[in-house]
């Protein structure tokens, strides 16, 4: 989905480019990213918007939590890490963003951004001010549901993993992660076995709620058992049925 450049004062963290304008309609990733089943015309609808895109590089921060709440965003490259700060000033990874998924929906509900949200690579992203979608779906019934039920996948799909890690052990809550973003980067056509991790073994452990020396224990573990091949970021899953059979142990 495309989106406009922030201004200064809405995301000074991101690097503002020349207005790039994009469509949805010839996105490559309108699959992933649009609700299935949308009306050509609500998509050209869409169009009509002219968002555009801004680079992030990495390291940089789109936006932060408290900030005004202005635009959603829809990743167009690369990877983002949404974080909290907690009380005592430790930072709380809450979730991972990739190509085709929104971000800064949690600005909705207060006016501003409930987290912040850091690229983890040089990235590419959409930026849809939140008042014109709402306006356009305002015209429009079907277009209305169809964005309320983009937002609604969104939420649930930053919810359902950390839904299901509650009460796993250490390898469950891995290889639940480990599958959960095979099977996302399968959906984007990139291979669903092999893929370097754009996150540290630090950072996904604050996200599992795991120490780090448990994230290195339990990837060595996966490695004697035959189920991975680790080369520092760069993962193969050489058992995906051994490793799916770690996390059915606990679902079912």
């Amino acid at each position: 989905m495309p989106l406009a450049c922030p201004s200064a004062s809405d995301a000074s963290f991101a690097t503002a480019v020349p207005p790039l304008t994009t469509h949805c309609s010839n996105c490559s990733l309108r699959d992933v990213c649009l609700p299935r089943g949308m009306k050509p015309s609500d998509v050209d609808g869409l169009d009509d918007l002219q968002f555009s895109r801004t680079k992030v590089k990495a390291g940089e921060t789109l936006y932060h939590e408290g900030q005004t709440f202005r635009n959603i965003y829809a990743v167009r490259m690369g990877t983002f890490k949404s974080t909290l700060t907690l009380a005592d000033g430790r930072e709380q990874v809450s979730g991972f963003q990739m190509a085709g998924e929104l971000m800064g929906l949690d600005g909705i509900a207060d006016g501003a951004y409930a987290s912040n949200c850091t690229a983890l690579e040089d990235t590419e992203v959409c930026t849809i001010p939140y008042d014109q979608i709402s306006g356009l779906a305002a015209t429009s019934a079907d277009l209305q549901q169809a964005v309320s039920r983009l937002m609604s996948r969104e939420i649930v799909r930053e919810h359902s993993l950390m839904m299901l890690l509650g009460s796993m052990n250490a390898e469950e809550r891995l290889a639940a992660f480990l599958l959960n973003l095979s099977q996302r980067l399968k959906l984007r056509g990139y291979s669903a076995f092999e893929f370097h991790l754009r996150m540290s073994r630090a950072e996904i452990g604050s996200y599992l709620g795991m120490k780090l020396e448990t994230v290195s224990r339990t990837f060595s573990a996966f490695l004697q058992q035959g189920i991975l091949e680790v080369d520092k970021r760069h993962i193969r899953i050489l058992d995906p049925m051994a490793l799916k059979r770690v996390f059915d142990t606990r679902v079912h």
